[in-house]
This record gives C-alpha cells, sequence and structure tokens, in this order.
C-alpha cells in the first residue's frame, strides 16, 4: 500500500458549492464528526444537479442511487465554518458516475478532506439501471 494521499487544492475542482455548517455537526470532540463530511457529499452533489434540473427528488423518473463512497480525512473543520465542496467528476459510464469531491475551509486553499461517491442511475419504479439522461449526461460532463 503506498502512503497517505496528500490533500488536493482548490486548484482540482471545476465548481464550488457552499455548505454551512450547523451547531449539530460538531461532535464531543468540538469538530465536525466524520459521519457529517458524507452528508456533505451529498448535498453539494444533489444541489448541483436540482440547480441545473436534471435532478427532480419527488416527480424524477430517474434517480441515483449510492453505490459507493470513500473519505479521507486532513484537518478538521468546526462549526460556524463555512465548507465549500469542490465537485469534479471522474469517470462517467453508461449508467454510472464517480463524483470526487474535496470539502475545504473558506479562504483555505487544501482540502480538509477529500473522497468520492459512485451513482448508478435507476429506474425509479423498478430500481433497475439505465442509461444516464442525456440532459443529466451534459451537465455531468461540465465536470469532467
Amino acid at each position: 500500500m503506498s502512503g497517505r494521499q496528500n490533500p488536493d487544492t482548490r486548484t482540482d475542482y471545476p465548481l464550488f458549492m457552499t455548505i454551512t455548517t450547523r451547531w449539530m455537526d460538531n461532535d464531543v470532540y468540538g469538530h465536525i464528526n466524520n459521519v457529517q463530511y458524507y452528508s456533505y457529499f451529498d448535498t453539494a452533489v444533489n444541489r448541483y444537479l436540482i440547480d441545473n434540473e436534471v435532478l427532480d427528488i419527488v416527480d424524477g423518473e430517474v434517480i441515483g442511487l449510492v453505490v459507493e463512497t470513500h473519505c479521507n480525512y486532513f484537518s478538521s473543520a468546526a462549526f460556524p465554518d463555512d465548507i465549500e465542496a469542490g465537485i469534479r467528476v471522474a469517470h462517467l459510464g453508461r449508467s454510472s458516475v464517480r463524483y470526487e469531491v474535496g470539502l475545504f475551509v473558506k479562504n483555505r486553499d487544501r482540502a480538509i478532506a477529500q473522497g468520492h461517491f459512485v451513482h448508478v442511475y435507476v429506474n425509479r419504479k423498478n430500481q433497475q439501471p439505465v442509461d444516464i439522461p442525456e440532459d443529466l449526461r451534459k451537465v455531468l460532463a461540465r465536470l469532467a
């Protein structure tokens, strides 16, 4: 196994979404609990998709299911820090996409955490994989 991964910098990401931390995100050690970082990943990506009108969380026929996640932690943050989530697409397949997300504290250049998750796009009703719709594919390609 190679050594510990180095944190990304802001220049590694084409897009940033701001996430406001909450008091409840902190744990008893006075920093944001590790489980919250996965929520930030999910929030940033889905906000991007909703803002670009390619994800309808209520009535959309196609939805993305998370099938894989990973996160490396480098330094901590705490409420009331604002988190800026850098997003990129590392792989865009027929029915799946691998998002990579770097989390940055405002005005810091190195990621405090970074990771990825994979969505497999499925038909909402039968949960079977489907081709990524063309409008969604175009929005995702902007981040590739």
